[in-house]
């Protein structure tokens, strides 16, 4: 199955129009034409069959056959990561995290963050895409970069975890996490939370993890976290 997104469409919906864009992907690169069935989510965890009334390159008309709620996650994840040095591997996580299976994700500026800006619409574009490759209904949330100081003065629930490299007492991932229930996992940038960072975390409460006994890139730790927690909950 093939999916595309629309972020207008709901279930009052009776028909709706692609933009340009997509109008010109979906009738000159994939060849459909009047009656082709096509697939589509609006990120909220809604598929829609629809049927093609009108196939124009500028503007595709679909009239909706039917549609279903897919199920939700029951281990809602908030990975909240460090933008990395190079920019093509945090996209690279994104993706990745993306086809595993994330509800939120929050670039955090540190202490020793050597990126301070991201590209917000480029990394949407990516979680987007992500989506849709992988055919599901739920787009993840990507949130505005936030500075460390800034963030951890939030209110949080569930399970918080700070993952980081320090030589202290840490659990293992595995041994903290419990069964459909939300967890904000912190990673920290190339050279790690500093210890002020660190210190902040736990007097609010975030319990410092490990993520094996190998010390991991940014980007590969924030995958792993991803899929370990979805690993636990399945």
């Amino acid at each position: 199955m093939q999916l595309f997104y629309n972020s207008s469409i709901n279930e009052s919906s009776t028909s709706f129009i692609f933009d340009k864009e997509e109008s010109k992907h979906i009738i000159k690169v994939l060849r459909k034409k009047d009656g082709d069935i096509l697939f589509v989510t609006n990120g909220l965890g809604y598929l829609f069959k629809t049927a093609i009334t009108l196939a124009s390159d500028s503007k595709c008309n679909v009239s909706i056959l039917s549609f279903e709620k897919m199920a939700s996650s029951l281990h809602p994840l908030h990975l909240v990561v460090a933008p990395t040095k190079m920019n093509d591997r945090y996209e690279w996580f994104l993706e990745k995290a993306t086809e595993i299976g994330i509800q939120e994700i929050t670039p955090i500026i540190c202490d020793r963050s050597e990126r301070k800006v991201i590209n917000k619409e480029r990394f949407e574009k990516i979680i987007l895409t992500a989506m849709k490759q992988c055919n599901a209904s739920y787009l993840p949330k990507l949130n505005e970069a936030i500075s460390f100081k800034d963030f951890i003065k939030q209110k949080f629930d569930g399970i918080l975890l700070i993952a980081h490299c320090e030589e202290t007492d840490k659990k293992s991932l595995k041994s903290v996490l419990e069964k459909n229930t939300k967890t904000t996992i912190l990673i920290g940038p190339e050279g790690d939370f500093s210890e002020k960072e660190i210190e902040a975390a736990l007097a609010n409460n975030f319990i410092p993890v490990t993520l094996g006994n190998t010390r991991l890139r940014t980007e590969t730790a924030a995958v792993v976290a991803c899929h370990s927690v979805a690993f636990f909950n399945e």
